[in-house]
């Protein structure tokens, strides 16, 4: 998911270089929510993982 979060990263950068400003801001929106969505489901696997051990 990181991955994908990336990619958009560069897709907006790219098209933010050739001056698509509509798409840039929207892959840009994408790549945060993915980004977020990433780091909250890292954060319940952290948890989940500590209250197996305990």
């Amino acid at each position: 998911m990181l991955r994908l979060a990336l990619w958009f990263f560069i897709i907006a950068i790219i098209a933010a270089v050739f001056g698509f400003g509509g798409i840039a801001a929207g892959a840009a929106g994408i790549a945060k929510f993915v980004f977020y969505v990433f780091v909250v489901l890292l954060v319940i696997s952290l948890v989940a993982s500590l209250l197996r051990k305990a």
